[in-house]
């Protein structure tokens, strides 16, 4: 009785970081039951999470954007034309790829930076400088694509990044990706003793912890899905080189967000960007990072989507940004700023990733489709403003 009156009193204090993972179960269960278990087969979810490989990225960026109470509407558009900019110039310079993109990236950096620079030096309107980004990097794509419609793109090594998997040199269990085991074994290793060291910090200095007894259930349960998606993608074909990307940098941004200066500075601007600045934070520095941060990260996107396709096409790009959005909304990031984690926004991508699977193998019309997903997203901000009223 103990252990459940914990549990309760843990789950109300962590309604934003644990009800997605609720969501994310439930609707896992419920599109296994209405699929008759084909949701939950290795394919199925081998090709649910490479394929939200793209929008993962741009929401690991568009968290800190919304972080600091901006939006960047043109990061859709960015990445389709970055995409088509690699395609032309493998195709029709015949750069490799190792110098292709370096070039993208760097090139997405400079977008952003001009972006920052508009907002945070000029003060313009996020929304207006975005939106002006949008048009332009649309017709930007078209421009790139005029003269085909179509860049096809032969070059196998970039292709394999959108639809290539690691390889398997060990080979030690028959039929099953050994590798991809042994990583997923390692990652709940690090999982768990990164759990006891936070845990030991947070009572060294006196902070509340939740009870042991809850302590071990989050850990077992924790251990038992990595567990089981790594089982299910060993299955298949292992872990793809779009989720191997995806996990380096939602690694990177988490230990950017938790462990550095300049993530409380971030989180700090979002709460208050008057405060920041009278504790001697330089808000304009902070937001010209978060956004050239946004449109490089848009650039890696329109990478993994190009490479995935194997082309770059006209309609590359549309309405990336408003996926990235909801999946940083429903993964828990407030729409008054200054609350979200990249690794809510994660899940928060895929439980749309999940949502649109499921739907597509129960044949749900795309209009039907379209609705059920802006409803979760409405549910997620009503969600969100009613928690911080409890909370006041």
């Amino acid at each position: 009785m103990e252990l459940l009156n914990d549990l309760k009193t843990m789950l109300k204090k962590n309604i934003r970081e644990y009800g997605m993972f609720i969501a994310l179960f439930a609707i896992m269960l419920v599109f296994s039951i209405l699929s008759d278990g084909v949701f939950m087969s290795p394919r199925n979810i081998s090709n649910l999470i490479n394929s939200m490989g793209y929008i993962a990225v741009l929401a690991v960026g568009m968290t800190l954007i919304l972080i600091i109470k901006h939006i960047d509407l043109s990061v859709g558009y960015v990445a389709g034309f970055l995409g088509a900019v690699a395609a032309m110039l493998m195709t029709s310079w015949d750069l490799p790829v190792l110098l292709v993109i370096p070039i993208i990236l760097f090139l997405g950096i400079l977008i952003g930076l001009f972006n920052g620079f508009m907002v945070a030096k000029l003060q313009l309107p996020a929304f207006v400088v975005s939106l002006a980004g949008m048009l332009i990097f649309r017709g930007a794509l078209l421009q790139v694509t005029a003269k085909t419609g179509t860049i096809i793109i032969p070059n196998k090594t970039f292709n394999n990044i959108g639809v290539g998997y690691i390889p398997d040199p060990v080979k030690l269990i028959p039929g099953f990706h050994t590798l991809t085991l042994v990583i997923g074994a390692l990652f709940i290793v690090f999982f768990i003793l990164s759990q006891f060291k936070n845990r030991k910090n947070k009572l060294k200095y006196q902070f509340e912890v939740v009870p042991i007894k809850i302590f071990y259930i989050k850990l077992v349960f924790v251990s038992a899905l990595i567990a089981y998606v790594t089982y299910i993608l060993s299955d298949y074909n292992g872990l793809s080189w779009t989720v191997v990307i995806v996990l380096i940098v939602v690694a990177l941004y988490h230990f950017l967000t938790t462990k550095t200066v300049l993530g409380r500075h971030i989180y700090a601007v979002g709460g208050n960007d008057e405060a920041a600045k009278l504790s001697g934070i330089d808000v304009k520095k902070v937001t010209l990072f978060v956004f050239s941060s946004m449109s490089m990260l848009a650039a890696l996107s329109g990478i993994l989507y190009t490479a995935r396709l194997q082309s770059a096409t006209v309609t590359a790009g549309t309405g990336f940004e408003l996926d990235a959005i909801a999946s940083a909304y429903v993964g828990g990031v407030s729409a008054a700023g200054g609350v979200g984690k990249v690794t809510g926004s994660i899940i928060g991508a895929l439980v749309m990733a999940s949502l649109t699977s499921g739907m597509n193998l129960l044949n749900v019309g795309a209009s039907y489709q379209y609705i059920i997903r802006g409803a979760i997203l409405i549910l997620a901000v009503v969600f969100d403003v009613q928690t911080r009223n409890k909370a006041k």
